[in-house]
């Protein structure tokens, strides 16, 4: 399927109270023309409003304006592979798909199943993932639970929610931090779920041709130091890379750092390649792309994120510095 056909999917996480429900009941109810399948993956929380889903059992519920509701209570492959076949046959209609994780889990094996299963991945795009993260409670939060600094680093655009409950130097000092933490993923304010549609999906965050962006305040020292789990860095150069020493240093690395790994993304000069390769990556899966072909008039310069867990950053750099076509 060319990937304009094929049904485009959001993952949508954030810790509990961060007001994902909230714009998920805005996605369900508002005329925007779009029909939207919303997969709520769910393990017990009560998620979108009790009105539009009696929790019990799984079922899909049709909405006023076209959307559908589907509340899921297993195998995520299994309700993608149902909803794929109903559209097939006609019997569903829908032009794309939202999955709320639940505010605890890691989104990297939702994010995975895209990867791994060739029916599911063959006509599922995924486009990006989302956190949404609650202002007020967001500095507690990050301290006190890894898994939402995993959300962070995970995201590809983080949604800042009740920020009018919080003054300025509060939402200044929570945006620094999550800078440091990801300094790919944009930061947006959310009022109440209210936010322009074409600002949640249609992203490409997976594209591996999307531009790379980096926030470059993320490198600004932030006075209250905090020593978060989840860190990252980036690497920078104006030599090439040697191609296959590149190839299997990352594999190396991968195999052995790749849990710790949420998120790797770069834009590269290759020795010898008249074209930018890309790669990104989550956790152990990896993949590269031929992207634009370097004009004479462009900067040939390489550029990579990683986002993770404790990663050992000296060894990183080191390694990669090891594998420019002129190292030693």
């Amino acid at each position: 399927m060319s990937e304009q056909a094929m049904v485009p999917v959001t993952i949508l996480t954030g810790f509990l109270g961060s007001g994902k429900t909230t714009l998920l009941n805005r996605v369900l109810k508002e005329n925007h023309g779009m029909k939207i399948a919303v997969i709520e993956n769910e393990f017990g929380e009560i998620g979108v409003d009790n009105d539009i889903l009696e929790t019990g059992d799984e079922q899909i519920v049709e909405m006023n304006n076209g959307c559908i509701c589907c509340t899921v209570r297993g195998d995520l492959i299994r309700i993608l592979g149902e909803l794929k076949a109903k559209r097939t046959a006609g019997s569903l209609k829908f032009d794309r798909v939202v999955i709320e994780t639940t505010g605890m889990a890691d989104p990297g094996p939702v994010a995975q199943t895209f990867f791994t299963d060739e029916e599911i991945g063959g006509y599922y795009l995924l486009d990006s993932i989302l956190t949404l993260i609650d202002a007020k409670h967001a500095t507690q939060t990050l301290d006190e639970f890894q898994e939402a600094q995993e959300q962070v680093g995970f995201a590809d655009r983080l949604l800042l929610s009740k920020t009018d409950l919080v003054g300025e130097d509060e939402v200044n000092a929570l945006s620094a931090r999550l800078r440091k933490m990801n300094p790919r993923a944009p930061i947006k304010k959310v009022h109440f779920g209210e936010m322009p549609i074409q600002e949640i999906f249609d992203i490409r965050g997976f594209n591996l041709n999307a531009i790379l962006e980096i926030d470059p305040s993320f490198l600004i020292d932030n006075h209250h130091e905090h020593h978060d789990e989840v860190d990252s860095f980036v690497f920078r150069t104006n030599q090439p890379f040697d191609g296959q020493k590149l190839e299997q240093f990352l594999g190396g690395m991968i195999q052995v750092y790749g849990p710790d790994l949420l998120r790797y993304k770069g834009v590269l000069w290759m020795k010898g390649n008249p074209n930018r390769v890309v790669f990104q990556g989550v956790h152990m899966m990896m993949g590269g792309d031929t992207g634009k072909p370097w004009a004479k008039t462009d900067k040939k310069e390489s550029v990579m994120v990683f986002i993770g867990k404790k990663l050992p950053k000296d060894l990183f750099i080191a390694g990669l510095e090891q594998c420019l076509a002129n190292a030693k």
